[in-house]
């Protein structure tokens, strides 16, 4: 049985979302999940939730990182945090993966530290999916691990995410596009066009540029950029959700004129909400790592949780680590060929 280690301390609702989506998880996937942190509050919490029988058990943690916690000194300072702890339990074997909704600096930089990168990995990178208007999804990587990024790197992030989409979605050749101001080959900076030229060299289903209207048209399936376009990116597309929502909710509000058209509406509104909820895809994973990582947004509920340990089990099951490794090895020779 597929074990994972959830940080029950990381998240703005914490213990609560954690412990809630890890019982629906442990019921509905058939996984093990170990909530990881202060002993007592997350026990409480658990007594809340219906659990006799499932897969699930409480590990204790002394400390924990808060989202104002610098990461450089989480990692060094809170040794006995819920994330060390979690980690500890990888290194050891007693988890396959591990899922946060914690401080995302503090997950990245001490799963890189307590897990390694893969051998042919120069850098992890966050993979975050979202909706499309055909109805499908993309995956933006990376979103935020990697500030300044080498081609090469972004030669990895297409490869390891294009493998996760694989994995995931699904889809057995999946489009991948560059993240550029323009789709000629020659617009973008320095950084871009040697990434291009490199993309065109892979197996990958590498299908040019893509400007930055097209991230939500479905054309194509990844989307490569380095973690401070991304980021910037994720960011302005989640305020982006958040006022349509309410701007169609206020408009809901306000013209209805029948009952009959107020049930209409009201059903389209959450048709619609539904389809660009984030907690419907989980989290984001931490590509490149020894072990899974799955780093959640900060104000992850229960669903949120509960589909990231889905996410992790399925990325674990199908051994997405094992396919990176193979595939990147062999692009790096052929590169040295």
């Amino acid at each position: 049985m597929i074990t994972i280690a959830v940080d029950a301390m990381g998240g703005d609702h914490a213990p609560r979302a954690e412990v809630e989506g890890a019982v629906a998880a442990a019921r509905d996937y058939g996984v093990r999940v170990r909530l990881v942190g202060l002993d007592s509050v997350v026990r409480n919490e658990l007594a809340r939730h219906p659990h006799r029988g499932l897969p699930i058990e409480v590990v204790h943690a002394s400390e924990v990182i808060t989202m104002t916690d610098l990461p450089s000194q989480a990692f060094r300072k809170k040794k006995d945090s819920s994330v060390h702890v979690a980690l500890r339990l990888m290194r050891k074997g007693e988890a396959d993966a591990l899922v946060s909704a914690g401080n995302t600096g503090a997950v990245m930089a001490t799963a890189r530290f307590m897990l390694g990168t893969l051998p042919s990995v120069d850098r992890p990178a966050l993979a975050a999916p979202f909706p499309t208007s055909k109805g499908g999804v993309a995956v933006l990587i990376d979103v935020g691990a990697n500030v300044d990024s080498k081609p090469e790197h972004l030669e990895q992030f297409a490869i390891m995410g294009e493998i996760y989409y694989r994995t995931i979605f699904g889809m057995r050749r999946p489009r991948v596009a560059l993240l550029s101001i323009g789709e000629e080959e020659s617009k973008g900076n320095e950084v871009t066009r040697e990434a291009f030229a490199r993309l065109k060299q892979t197996p990958l289903n590498f299908v040019g540029n893509v400007e930055g209207r097209d991230v939500f048209s479905g054309h194509v399936q990844v989307i490569v950029c380095d973690g401070f376009i991304g980021n910037v990116a994720l960011k302005i597309s989640e305020g982006l959700v958040e006022h349509l929502v309410q701007v169609l909710k206020d408009a809901l509000k306000a013209t209805i004129a029948s009952q009959v058209g107020y049930v209409l509406s009201r059903r389209a509104y959450q048709d619609f909400k539904k389809k660009v909820d984030y907690s419907e895809y989980g989290g984001a994973p931490l590509l490149g790592v020894r072990g899974t990582t799955i780093i959640c947004h900060g104000r992850s509920n229960a669903n949120a949780i509960k589909n990231a340990i889905r996410v992790a089990a399925e990325l674990v099951r199908t051994r997405a680590n094992v396919r990176i490794e193979q595939e990147l090895a062999e692009v790096q020779a052929a590169h040295r060929a």
